[in-house]
């Protein structure tokens, strides 16, 4: 009886990514709760390096951006808010490096340092709303969820302590929390009724948002060192095996894998038929979403750590060889690369005509037209 109410809520209840249009918001590590790392802009065959942002250490953050106002993470230990022209609107000090992609809701950042403490800072001023302490640093992006009345939210991340936390978004107190057997190093991806995180424990783990219960897991046999992707009662994710599933979460059934990559370190993004991943391989693979057959393939010279977004009819995929390409979604022909120098493995931030990236010179880059 549980496993059938899986597949009815992970077909109805589909939470919006925070009511902002995509063409100017794109609000979180994914874009969306489901994880989907898909938009529906467009973007230019062809961009131009508009500005860059030197922070005091390599960045490892991916930076989000909501109308003209980006943010992003660094190893010096500050959170950034930046204009879309590149000035300086803030930064606030952690103690440790910020590792994780924040989350921007209802006007305020959520993010996670390696320390172990989620901060709630205010989106305009940067001042501390909240912060809740955990017992091992947080590497992986917050993700949210409406609570039970529809109104109130809650924020969803894991900790290196092993538990996935559930903390109040407007107070900072904690609702629940859900044990693991390891590190939790990913982002949980949400519907809104269940949520679906994998970890170094070997499992695909399921659990009721709204009290933090299991409804199941699955054994996968080895870490998943990063986040699945959802769409309806599938699951799309990775692990360190260098293995790529499509899991049929109600059923517990592995409906398609594919064997021999390197491992996966990135999240997968989905399109109608498409699903689409990098390894440490040096390659990006496209799958076919129903049957796994290879689409395509792309390799770039040095391992892919970060996670690709499809556009409209493109792909954006960055790598540890210090580029950002642009390719053809439907062939996975290269339309346009940039060489910055140094490795990139943050995932990008897109929203109409313009890509935001970190890398490891620790510089924020912006391209446009």
């Amino acid at each position: 009886m549980i496993m059938k109410q899986i597949v009815i809520v992970l077909m109805i209840f589909w939470i919006p990514v925070s009511g902002s249009s995509q063409d100017n918001c794109w609000p979180s590590y994914r874009s969306d709760a489901a994880l989907s790392g898909k938009t529906n802009v467009d973007l230019p065959n062809s961009l131009k390096l508009l500005w860059t942002f030197q922070t005091e250490d390599i960045i490892k953050s991916s930076p989000v951006i909501c109308g003209k106002n980006i943010f992003i993470g660094s190893d010096d230990g500050y959170v950034y808010s930046l204009s879309k022209s590149g000035k300086l609107n803030w930064k606030f000090k952690t103690e440790t490096s910020i590792e994780a992609a924040p989350l921007l809701l209802d006007n305020t950042v959520y993010v996670g340092s390696l320390e172990g403490i989620m901060f709630a800072l205010d989106a305009k001023s940067g001042e501390v709303k909240w912060q809740f302490k955990t017992d091992g640093q947080i590497s992986g992006s917050a993700n949210w969820a409406y609570l039970e009345d529809r109104k109130s939210k809650q924020i969803i991340f894991g900790s290196y302590d092993y538990f996935l936390y559930s903390i109040n978004a407007e107070t900072g107190e904690l609702l629940w929390k859900y044990e693991t057997d390891n590190f939790i190093n990913g982002a949980a991806a949400t519907n809104g009724k269940i949520i679906i995180f994998g970890g170094c424990d070997g499992y695909l783990h399921m659990v009721n948002t709204e009290n933090g219960k299991r409804y199941d897991t699955i054994n996968i046999g080895t870490y998943i060192a990063s986040s699945a992707a959802i769409e309806n009662e599938l699951a799309y994710f990775g692990n360190y095996d260098g293995v790529f599933f499509n899991v049929d979460i109600s059923k517990k059934k592995i409906i398609w894998k594919y064997e021999g990559a390197g491992a996966y370190l990135g999240s997968p993004a989905l399109s109608e038929n498409k699903v689409i991943i990098g390894s440490q391989n040096k390659k990006l693979y496209c799958f076919d979403k129903m049957s796994g057959d290879i689409l395509w393939e792309f390799k770039t010279l040095r391992k892919i750590e970060s996670s690709p977004i499809i556009t409209n009819n493109k792909v954006i995929i960055t790598s540890t060889d210090g580029r950002i390409y642009l390719l053809d979604l439907n062939t996975g022909e290269k339309i346009w690369s940039y060489e910055i120098g140094s490795p990139i493995i943050g995932t990008a931030a897109v929203i109409k005509n313009m890509i935001i990236v970190g890398a490891q010179d620790g510089r924020v880059y912006v391209f446009g037209n």
